[in-house]
C-alpha cells in the first residue's frame, strides 16, 4: 500500500488546508504539461490527494494502515509516518494489555465499519448539470448550376464526443485516462452527407441538427452549420431572385436578327435577337430565375457580340467584301456624342 502522506510530504496530523496546499504546490510542479517527465509522479499525487481529502477516505486509510492524529500537541515536521505507527501500535498493545476483551470488540467494530463503508453505494459529491454540446461550423463550395439545381456533398468533419472510458471527468481512481490523456474528449472523423436545396443563395446557412460536438451529463448535442459559397462565374451571377447572364452573339446573329438557342442549367432556352442588336443588350425571360418562397425571378440575358477565335478562308473573303462594300463610317459623330 502506498504511503499518501509521504507523497504529499505531510503527517498523519496535517489539516485538510495543509493537505490541499501540498497537493497544489506538487501538482503545478509535476503537471504533464510542465514537467514532461512528471507523469507518474503526477498520478501518485492525484491518487494521494484524492484518499487524503475524503474524510471517509481518509479515515479508512488511516485505520487500514495504522495511521492516527496524536493526542497531544507535537512538532509535525519530525513526526514522520513511521513513528506514528510505532506510537499507534505502543498505544493499541498498552489497551489491549488494560482490557484485552475491550479491545478485540472496539477492533472488530472498526472493521466491521471500515466493510460497511465500502459495501454502500457511492454518492455523488455534487449534482452534474447537463450541458450543450458546442456547435460546429463548416464552409462548402458549390457551383452555380448546383445552387440552381441542387446538390449533395461529403463532409469530413472533425467529431468531439465524451470519453467512454472516464465519462468526461478525466481522471479514473487519481490518475489520468489512458483513452483520452486527461482531456476527457474522444476526436474522431464522421463523414457526413449534406443535401444543399434547390435555388440556394449564397451565404445561406444550412443547419444539421445534434451533428455537432456531444453534450455532457446527459444535454443535448450541439448543430452543424453549413455556409454555402457559390463559386463566381464570368458568365453568370445573381441580383435577389434573378439571374444574370452573358451571353456571346455572332456579328452577323447582331446584324440580321434571328433566334438562338442559350444552354440553361434544364435544358435550353430560345431567345429572339431583333437585327441591329448592339453589343451590352439586355433581354428578359419572365420566371426564368431562382424560385423561393413562392416566387420565381427572371433570367436577364446580356449579349455581346463577339468575333470567333478561328474564322475559315471563306469567311475572311466574305468579311473582306463587307469591308470594300461598306460605306458608313461609325465613328464620324464620336466626339459630338
Amino acid at each position: 500500500m502506498k504511503n499518501y502522506y509521504s507523497i504529499l510530504g505531510v503527517t498523519p496530523d496535517s489539516s485538510d488546508a495543509e493537505i490541499k496546499s501540498a497537493y497544489r504546490k506538487l501538482a503545478r510542479k509535476f503537471h504533464p504539461d510542465i514537467n514532461p517527465y512528471g507523469t507518474q509522479q503526477f498520478k501518485d499525487i492525484a491518487e494521494a490527494y484524492d484518499i487524503l481529502s475524503d474524510a471517509k477516505k481518509r479515515m479508512q486509510y488511516d485505520t487500514v494502515n495504522g495511521f492516527f492524529k496524536s493526542s497531544q500537541k507535537q512538532d509535525k515536521q519530525h513526526t514522520s509516518p513511521k513513528q506514528a505507527q510505532s506510537e499507534y501500535k505502543k498505544q493499541s498493545t498498552s489497551q489491549s494489555n488494560a482490557n484485552p476483551q475491550k479491545s478485540k470488540k472496539e477492533f472488530s467494530k472498526k472493521i466491521n465499519d471500515i466493510f460497511e463503508e465500502f459495501s454502500k453505494p457511492k454518492q455523488k459529491k455534487e449534482e452534474l448539470h447537463p450541458k450543450h454540446g458546442e456547435d460546429l461550423f463548416e464552409d462548402i463550395s458549390i457551383t452555380i448550376k448546383e445552387a440552381v439545381l441542387g446538390a449533395e456533398r461529403v463532409i469530413n468533419i472533425l467529431h468531439s464526443t465524451e470519453c467512454p472510458n472516464c465519462k468526461g471527468r478525466k481522471f479514473i481512481n487519481g490518475s489520468l485516462c489512458h483513452v483520452c490523456n486527461g482531456s476527457g474528449e474522444k476526436n474522431e472523423h464522421r463523414k457526413i452527407t449534406v443535401k444543399i436545396p434547390k435555388n440556394v443563395k449564397n451565404g445561406t446557412k444550412l443547419r444539421i441538427a445534434n451533428e455537432g460536438c456531444s453534450g455532457q451529463n446527459g444535454g443535448k448535442n450541439g448543430d452543424l452549420y453549413v455556409k454555402i459559397k457559390i463559386e463566381p462565374s464570368s458568365k453568370i451571377s445573381f441580383e435577389g431572385n434573378n439571374i444574370i447572364y452573358n451571353v456571346p452573339i455572332n456579328p452577323f446573329e447582331a446584324v440580321i436578327g434571328g433566334s438562338i438557342s442559350i444552354p440553361v442549367f434544364e435544358g435550353c432556352l430560345n431567345l429572339k435577337i431583333p437585327p441591329g442588336t448592339h453589343s451590352g443588350q439586355k433581354f428578359r425571360l419572365s420566371g426564368q430565375g431562382l424560385k423561393q418562397n413562392g416566387k420565381s425571378g427572371d433570367m436577364i440575358v446580356i449579349v455581346h457580340i463577339e468575333i470567333p477565335s478561328s474564322l475559315s478562308d471563306d469567311e475572311i473573303r466574305l468579311y473582306e467584301k463587307l469591308k470594300k462594300i461598306s460605306s458608313q463610317n461609325i465613328r464620324e459623330n464620336l466626339l459630338n456624342e
